[in-house]
């Protein structure tokens, strides 16, 4: 890996290694290699672990139905709330022999796109769009048709892989006829080893962020951790050190719920979630300080000494976090042992200190960084304390 200067880290809009040093967990699986690919140019490390897979429903007899009710009389207005399902749905029509029909009535409807994604769809269907929300969620959607008289009125809502099941009530409750338009599905990845892979990164400290690019692919991580009995551990390692990262607020809504801080970028797009990230990550989850008359800058997996990026393995790594929590203080080989991936008996585990804290000084390049205290254990040499 290239050097990577200090200045340079912190300009994470132009430098091409803002996220060096940095792993990032990434549950998408629609366009995933493009997201990837914009997190892997600024220098991140990348977990891919696809949490959903999107069936297409065309051939479903429940999306026949509702478009066939939906030609039945008159649609007043149509919820379209993504442009993959609008396209789908319009797909699935034209192999129907219905295309003609279903794109006469949309003409007459007042069609409502969540955002720009759905509203770029419609266009390019040759349809007009009625409105879009500025938050681009179902909420200011539901909000907006609410504030009408809805008796009588005939309302089409494309769904978006998962039951809208409280804004379908709510319409309902207010006199709406609310026809439910199903177009595609979520379902679990068919592999899920490498999902359950990232929730045991998380929670050890193995990622330093888990990128999130829908509500399901949230909702399917949360569900693999509960079914290994570890949705506690994971929802606290969001709470600490780990950054969980949502592309808008549909997305970041059943993390909120349970109380996990989000970081969300300010338009609801990939290339802005990754920017966000560059800015935030070497903002906030960098530990910097001198010891042994050098600067250090401790990232994910890596540290940069005086400017220099220095990938470190785990062991040395965290046995370096560690020694940094307590900076100029003794830290116990008893207490480092701990810190170690993997068990180990209490012999090998004392070795084990040993050879990290030998692997982590060879790597570090310059001496006198990390000091050993006879009989007691190590520490930085910032001499900021003296006691345990």
């Amino acid at each position: 890996m290239s050097a990577l200067t200090v200045e340079e880290a912190r300009s994470p809009e132009t430098a091409p290694d803002a996220l060096a040093g940095f792993t990032i967990g990434v549950t998408a699986t629609r366009r995933r290699e493009e997201f990837c690919a914009l997190l892997e140019r600024r220098g991140a490390r990348v977990v891919s672990a696809p949490a959903i897979r999107l069936v297409p429903l065309a051939e479903d007899t429940d999306l026949l139905a509702a478009t066939r009710r939906s030609l039945e009389a008159p649609v007043d207005d149509v919820v379209v709330t993504t442009g993959v399902g609008f396209r789908g749905w319009m797909a699935a029509a034209e192999g129907w022999g219905l295309s003609a029909e279903l794109s006469e009535h949309l003409t007459r409807a007042r069609l409502l796109t969540r955002g720009p994604k759905a509203r770029g769809a419609v266009r390019a269907a040759g349809l007009n769009d009625h409105w879009t929300p500025a938050t681009e969620s179902c909420e200011e959607v539901k909000q907006h048709l609410l504030a009408q008289d809805l008796r009588g009125r005939r309302i089409a809502v494309q769904l978006h892989g998962e039951p809208l099941t409280g804004f379908v009530a709510e319409l309902r409750a207010a006199g709406a006829d609310v026809i439910e338009v199903p177009v595609y599905r979520w379902l679990p990845y068919r592999d899920t080893s490498p999902l359950r892979r990232l929730v045991s990164q998380a929670i050890s400290g193995g990622v330093d962020a888990v990128a999130f690019t829908s509500a399901p692919a949230v909702l399917a991580m949360l569900g693999s951790a509960r079914a290994d009995g570890l949705e506690d551990a994971l929802l606290a390692a969001f709470g600490g050190r780990v950054v969980a990262a949502c592309v808008g607020p549909v997305t970041a809504q059943p993390l909120v719920a349970k109380g996990v801080p989000v970081l969300q970028p300010e338009r609801s797009r990939l290339g802005a979630l990754a920017r966000t990230l560059a800015r935030h990550l070497p903002e906030h989850s960098v530990t910097r300080l001198v010891a042994g008359g050098h600067e250090l800058e401790i990232r994910g997996h890596a540290v940069a000494v005086d400017g220099e990026l220095k990938p470190l393995p785990p062991a040395p790594m965290a046995v370096l976090k560690r020694l940094a929590d307590k900076p100029g203080h003794v830290v116990p080989r008893s207490e480092l042992r701990t810190v170690l991936p993997g068990g180990a008996t209490r012999d090998s585990a004392e070795h084990a200190v040993e050879m990290a804290v030998t692997r982590l000084r060879r790597a570090l390049g310059p001496g006198g960084i990390v000091e050993t205290v006879v009989k007691r254990g190590y520490r930085l040499a910032t001499h900021r304390g003296d006691g345990l």
